[in-house]
């Protein structure tokens, strides 16, 4: 009975939570869960930028942050940094992109690299075998994250630790929904359209990010290239699945290659 009792004491001295999120964890518990095979650290950044009148400026933070669990939970071995809120949006002095509006948060290219970069080692030094870096925003930011994927694999690959960058997640999947929403015969948009504001619709359970009464189609002055008004929880489950789906299958791939990152774009 004695030594029932230890053994029970044991397994809650070290159990882990269920909690995919590197913060939910001490670091004894972080330890033991890279140990036990949690060896893949997922970094997926978003962006706080206008969305138009009728979308929240965290959409590309709400929607990287709910991805990544999924993938960590279909990896099975993976565990989520936290989300990076900034990217490069646009020119604060000039007012250029997404930096015409009010709310939208700009850092220079480097710095979003940098910072991935520092994250990605401190994952390696954490005991990390693999990091990926993904972006829920385009231009420059998967341009910069390729780039640190690329060198810090030239430097650990030799140590055994690698990083790599997932591409599929946003271009694949931007290819995929281009051809679901032309097949239905809805706008294909850019930014803040049907294809961004149903998958923010899908995982708004508290319905606190959108804006329904002030959904409205791209004028060339709202920040919206494309029709919202299009989007539906449905289109964003579809959506969801396939950046989940993809970005799974890139990880698994380039894991098992032990090669270095793709080269788009």
């Amino acid at each position: 009975m004695r030594t029932v009792l230890l053994l029970l004491a044991a397994a809650v001295l070290h159990a882990q939570p269920k909690s995919v999120l590197l913060e939910d964890f001490t670091w004894p518990e972080l330890q033991d869960a890279i140990a036990s095979g949690k060896t893949t650290a997922i970094y997926y950044s978003g962006s706080i930028e206008q969305n138009g009148p009728g979308m929240a400026l965290g959409k590309h933070v709400f929607i990287a942050r709910y991805v990544a669990q999924r993938i960590a939970d279909k990896l099975g071995n993976a565990l989520v940094y936290p989300t990076m809120p900034f990217a490069p949006t646009g020119d604060p002095i000039r007012k250029t992109g997404h930096m015409k509006f009010p709310g939208t948060i700009t850092v220079s290219p480097q710095a979003f690299g940098l910072i991935a970069h520092d994250v990605a080692v401190s994952a390696i030094s954490a005991g990390f075998k693999n990091v990926v870096l993904m972006s829920d925003h385009g231009g420059e930011a998967q341009t910069e994250l390729k780039e640190v994927a690329a060198r810090l694999n030239a430097q650990w690959a030799p140590k055994g630790a690698h990083v790599y960058y997932i591409p599929d997640l946003y271009f694949k999947e931007k290819d995929q929904a281009a051809k679901y929403l032309i097949e239905r015969k809805l706008t294909v948009d850019e930014h803040a359209g049907a294809h961004d504001t149903s998958q923010l619709m899908y995982i708004d359970k508290e319905h606190r990010w959108i804006r329904k009464d002030k959904l409205v189609k791209g004028d060339g002055k709202n920040g919206v290239n494309g029709d919202p008004t299009q989007a539906s929880p449905e289109h964003g489950q579809v959506f969801i699945n396939l950046k989940t789906d993809d970005a799974v299958a890139q990880i698994r791939q380039l894991i098992a290659a032990g090669g270095s990152s793709p080269r788009r774009p």
